[in-house]
């Protein structure tokens, strides 16, 4: 992991983390994270607690991303519409079979082309190819697969896709409680963080053995 530098800061780490997870674990505003703190004591702004999440929650994230155990092979990809500022939008998401989320894109289009960038960033992201990829109807995604040479088995069954579908729920509780998203840019950043955070405290159930 890369450590953090917490220099400058007059409140000590252990505060600064508490406020980036409760602000990527829960459905919390700044505001309510002020008042939180404020009900143990803790004179905090939900400025102050915006500029940490920005600051630092990318470099939590990315440490948290090292220390997951590589995912399933079986992938499902979703995509679900978003107005960020006005414009139509498209949060395209990937997760494997158990709810891992392994990556997702925020795009304005809903074509072949914007399939592929999805599906190139993940097998740069993940460095193996999956065995089994569900999906939608799309036609999208058939032309991207083909457009990369990808073999994998390409199941678009009735509610085989269920797995990414209810994966986008947590994500339209955030959506409405901050109002929408402001800008591609931030959505992509927040997003980046929060499927860290939801990863890591998701119980995946390949890993736990039947006794446990």
């Amino acid at each position: 992991m890369t450590p953090l530098s917490f220099k400058r800061h007059r409140f000590p780490p252990t505060i600064i983390r508490h406020c980036v997870w409760l602000y990527a674990r829960f459905t919390l505003s700044y505001r309510d994270i002020e008042e939180m703190l404020a009900e143990r004591g803790v004179e905090v702004s939900y400025e102050t607690v915006r500029r940490w999440f920005l600051k630092f929650g990318p470099a939590i994230a990315a440490n948290l991303r090292r220390s997951r155990p590589r995912p399933s092979d079986h992938w499902h990809l979703d995509e679900i519409m978003a107005r960020i500022n006005g414009k139509k939008h498209w949060l395209w998401r990937a997760v494997d079979n158990e709810g891992e989320e392994l990556d997702f894109l925020v795009q304005t289009r809903r074509n072949a082309k914007a399939a592929k960038n999805l599906m190139k960033k993940l097998l740069k992201k993940q460095g193996f190819a999956p065995s089994r990829v569900v999906t939608d109807k799309l036609a999208s995604y058939p032309a991207a697969f083909r457009s990369l040479g990808l073999s994998a088995k390409h199941d678009r069954g009735l509610r085989a896709n269920n797995r990414a579908e209810n994966s986008h729920l947590p994500i339209r509780r955030r959506e409405r409680k901050q109002q929408g998203f402001k800008s591609a840019g931030s959505a992509q950043r927040f997003l980046s963080v929060h499927a860290a955070t939801f990863n890591t405290f998701y119980h995946q159930r390949h890993l736990t053995n039947r006794a446990n």
